[in-house]
């Protein structure tokens, strides 16, 4: 059972750190940061959301899947995405790493390439390391949240 408090605080810290997750996401391959601490932080609001709010509101709510509101979700259900979503990062990582194979570049080799024009920012710098840590974000994510998931359910 959880209190008002708790879903009241929850409302208010979580777009607070999914923005910060995302900002550190996307300043990685220049500053601290990256995939994996976007990663952590985004499974942390979510294990907030799940505390505060349950599964079947993380469900319904977050996820968009239609569950019966007096029905226990399948857990199996949400931790067989959370693997998916663990499965394709991993892949999207693996092959971000091989990509430069195929131009003769080593293993792990990055590019980059300048936007000019762009609406507030005015020239973008986009480097394939994006790529990369955009597989470790979903590989971290997929992983605890499957562990949360998991743990939770004992």
């Amino acid at each position: 059972m959880t209190t008002v408090i708790m879903r009241t605080t929850a409302r208010a810290i979580v777009p607070i750190i999914l923005v910060v997750a995302i900002s550190l996401f996307f300043d990685g391959h220049n500053l601290p940061g990256g995939g994996f601490i976007g990663g952590v932080l985004t499974t942390t609001a979510f294990a907030i959301v799940y505390m505060g709010f349950g599964l079947d509101f993380l469900e319904r709510g977050i996820l968009g899947r239609d569950v019966d509101p007096g029905k226990e979700p399948s857990r199996d259900r949400v931790v067989l995405a959370y693997r998916r979503l663990f499965a394709y990062g991993f892949a999207l990582a693996v092959a971000s790493g091989l990509a430069p194979l195929l131009f003769g570049k080593p293993f792990l080799t990055q590019t980059f390439a300048m936007l000019e024009g762009v609406p507030i920012y005015d020239h973008l710098e986009v480097a394939s390391a994006l790529a990369f840590d955009f597989g470790v974000y979903c590989v971290v994510v997929g992983g605890l949240l499957t562990i949360l998931s998991v743990v939770g359910a004992e």
